[in-house]
């Protein structure tokens, strides 16, 4: 009986563990304000070098810049600005970032993951439509959540899962979001698949994709 109790208990704080760790790790703490000097950096954490606490100012924890407009000059029509512990030093350890993210008239923000954050948006100007695709199912399917949004509306991209913001209106778009990581990474669907170096070779493609190798040979080269 106690045997059994114990396993309980196992299972329970194994699954605890699990869920803990689908985010970055709480701090130790107070903070961990990144440098490039490692001379005066007693401490290494998350890939940073630590400033000494002494030497901590209160431009360690600033910066500005998200009132001006992106460039959105380019094949997608949109451009994100990133506020993560390379702008803000301050912000290594605490698992948080912002970006700005501008969108010319009809511009997208193709279907992308994040895979080592939640992403939390609010639209600022123009219309939206959202969406993310659910992993695969038992049935083998992945259901599509969508939603049109409008000035001051917010929604959420669950970590993982492939996701998209396309502006529907002829007006350019702002947005701001929040992620759950100091370093949420981001993985451009098409680009990964199409555009990697080396190239994923065409055999592969054709048979997941199940199309000519002709698309596949047309699609590498958008690339």
């Amino acid at each position: 009986m106690k045997a059994a109790h114990f396993l309980s208990v196992l299972a329970v704080l194994a699954l605890a563990t699990s869920i803990a760790s689908a985010s970055d790790p709480s701090p130790l703490q107070d903070f961990c304000v990144a440098t490039n000097d490692p001379n005066n950096a007693p401490v290494f954490v998350n890939g940073k070098f630590c400033k000494d606490p002494k030497l901590v100012t209160a431009e360690d924890f600033f910066t500005s810049g998200l009132n001006i407009p992106g460039n959105t000059d380019n094949k997608v029509g949109s451009i994100v600005t990133a506020v993560n512990a390379d702008k803000i030093p301050g912000l290594n350890t605490l698992g948080i970032s912002l970006v700005r993210i501008d969108y010319a008239p009809y511009g997208i923000n193709p279907p992308h993951i994040h895979p080592r954050g939640t992403e939390i948006l609010v639209v600022v100007e123009g219309t939206l439509y959202v969406g993310f695709v659910t992993s695969n199912q038992p049935d083998g399917s992945n259901k599509l959540i969508t939603k049109v949004l409008n000035k001051g509306d917010v929604f959420v991209f669950p970590i993982g899962l492939i996701h998209f913001q396309l502006n529907t209106g002829h007006t350019p778009a702002v947005v701001f979001a929040g992620l759950s990581s100091q370093n949420f990474g981001v993985i451009t669907i098409a680009n990964a698949v199409f555009g990697s170096t080396p190239p994923i070779n065409p055999d592969v493609l054709t048979k997941a994709f199940q199309v000519d190798k002709n698309v596949i040979d047309y699609l590498q080269k958008q690339f």
